[in-house]
């Protein structure tokens, strides 16, 4: 298993920072390579829906709610159709915690992924850059940062 990481602080408070990234539904708000969403499946917010990810740059993803935990300021998700991603198995988790000395957010997104052993790398780039640091950088930009 491959694993890809990004991380950031966010000025704002992490109650801020959550309140936009808690929305299953609502990537394309605040995330630049997400051209749409929708709910095929279940209820937004429930653990179980599923969404259909719209990429900016053509080509879409499945994902699966898996976790929402409000306490921890966390979710999981794991693809249901991995789209374009070279990929066997993907589940992947986004978490904002509080910096308490400035009061700002830290935002952390990662994953666990299975692939040939030739992708990996790229994948790991791909995600970790490309999605993971992209959102995060969208994030501090939204909040003035």
């Amino acid at each position: 298993m491959a694993r890809a990481y990004a991380s950031g602080v966010v000025p704002a408070s992490a109650d801020e920072v959550w309140a936009v990234v808690r929305d299953f539904d609502g990537l394309p708000s605040w995330h630049p390579a997400i051209a749409g969403s929708e709910i095929e499946q279940g209820t937004n917010l429930v653990v179980g829906a599923v969404r259909r990810l719209a990429l900016d740059g053509g080509g879409a993803v499945g994902e699966r709610l898996m976790t929402l935990d409000d306490v921890d300021r966390s979710y999981t998700y794991e693809f249901t159709d991995p789209g374009p991603f070279p990929v066997r198995t993907y589940r992947s988790t986004i978490r904002v915690a509080p910096v308490t000395d400035t009061g700002h957010a830290f935002v952390e997104w990662y994953a666990w992924f299975d692939a040939e052993a030739a992708d990996e790398a790229g994948l790991v780039e791909q995600y970790a850059d490309g999605v993971y640091g992209s959102g995060i950088a969208a994030l501090q930009a939204r909040f003035g940062g």
